[in-house]
């Protein structure tokens, strides 16, 4: 029977091999290059109707690279999106349940023009870390947390969401369907962003009929352009990140379109990112556009107290953690901007960020420094430190933190 797709044809002709992996060069070149001839049958049926399961090991052999270790220039790996071998797609019903999920090429994915997802922003995400041992070994950090965050997330927006055993599961085959792609040992981490959203399609606003469960990852480097660098905050006082009893404590895909315009803005005049204030009293602060802020006054690291409006990070929930085994204070409170400028030390927290220590901050034209501008504050540095040693499984887990994969 003539393959319906191109990405059918592809599958089935004597370039990928009957029943082998195709490249991921011949992949790329399919989905991408040929998405124009594809157009018209990517109308018709769902994405199920257009894809083939794999039968063979993921470990098999392709183009470029081995089966343990993709070509790749590791020295030059920053924050962008790099294509992988692999994702993971689980769908669900009206009903709440989710069948089972299958590992498919990385590629596009199809979707009603009436999905929730784009009409009303029926969606959720979630990122976490895979990182390479120096035995070989991949070890994840704290993926319960971000299965238990995404179903307080979904309840919020009327989504069935997957179990914490399914969301395991499914960071766990893209991993190791993808292992290649993690970076060596010290040169970067393997990026894993689940998602979850509204794919049904609806015209009015409810719940959609369809939901689907999607996770793809990819190799990065650090965030912020300058590594380690202490990075510089611009504080927005129009602009606001959330606002009280809204879905500023989720992690749903509205809440990053929002901080773009300021995030722009600020990198125009030359800071990495924004600092948010609350938009009630408008002295408050919140946190920054993706991760959230910690401040160091002698042995005490106070934080944001979370009251809706801030997400609960899980990196910043490790980072208290931590300090206090290390015998400093932790605070959990309402934080005003003035308090802020007088600290001795601040820095940031977050999946993508790790810990990233601030250089300084301006606020109405003033601009504050924090020590060696150039240089990370020594609490700082300790955090960091204690932080990426059990992350990287440098050191025991005393914590129970990690999830080594074989």
């Amino acid at each position: 029977m003539e393959p319906r797709t191109c990405a059918a044809r592809c599958l089935a002709s004597p370039a990928s091999g009957r029943g082998t992996v195709p490249s991921r060069r011949l992949f790329s070149r399919l989905i991408w290059s040929r998405s124009t001839q594809c157009a018209a049958s990517s109308l018709r049926g769902p994405v199920a109707r257009r894809r083939r399961r794999l039968s063979t090991p993921m470990t098999t052999a392709y183009n470029t690279g081995t089966p343990d270790q993709v070509d790749f220039d590791w020295d030059d790996l920053g924050f962008q999106l790099v294509p992988t071998d692999f994702m993971y797609l689980m769908r669900c019903s009206s009903d709440g349940v989710f069948t089972k999920g299958e590992l498919v090429p990385y590629g596009p994915i199809e979707l009603n023009p009436a999905a929730a997802v784009l009409n009303y922003g029926q969606g959720l995400l979630e990122g976490l870390r895979a990182h390479r041992k120096g035995d070989g070994s991949i070890l994840l950090f704290r993926p319960q947390e971000n299965a238990l965050r995404m179903r307080i997330g979904a309840d919020r927006l009327c989504m069935p969401a997957p179990s914490v055993e399914q969301f395991l599961e499914a960071v766990k085959l893209t991993v190791l369907a993808n292992k290649r792609w993690v970076p060596p040992t010290g040169k970067g981490s393997l990026y894993i962003r689940p998602q979850l959203i509204g794919s049904g399609a609806i015209l009015g606003i409810a719940p959609a009929p369809e939901y689907t469960f999607i996770v793809f990852v990819c190799p990065v480097g650090h965030y912020f352009k300058d590594g380690l660098s202490p990075i510089s905050l611009l504080t927005e006082e129009e602009y606001h990140r959330a606002a009280p009893g809204g879905t500023g404590d989720i992690k749903t895909i509205g809440n990053y379109a929002s901080v773009v315009s300021a995030q722009r803005r600020a990198k125009e005049k030359g800071h990495a990112d924004v600092l948010y204030l609350d938009p009630v009293h408008k002295k408050f602060v919140e946190e920054v556009s993706s991760c959230n802020i910690f401040m160091v006054k002698g042995n005490v690291i106070s934080t944001p107290l979370l009251t809706g409006t801030i997400l609960p990070g899980i990196t910043r929930k490790s980072v208290i953690g931590i300090s206090q085994n290390l015998g400093f204070q932790v605070e959990e409170r309402n934080i005003t901007i003035d308090e802020l400028l007088g600290a001795d030390e601040v820095f940031c927290t977050g999946t993508a960020v790790v810990l990233s220590p601030v250089g300084s901050i301006t606020y109405r034209e003033r601009k504050v420094e924090y020590g060696k501008s150039q240089e990370a504050g020594v609490v700082s540095q300790q955090l960091y430190a204690a932080f990426t040693a059990i992350q990287k499984g440098l050191v025991e887990d005393s914590m129970g933190w990690t999830l080594q994969l074989n």
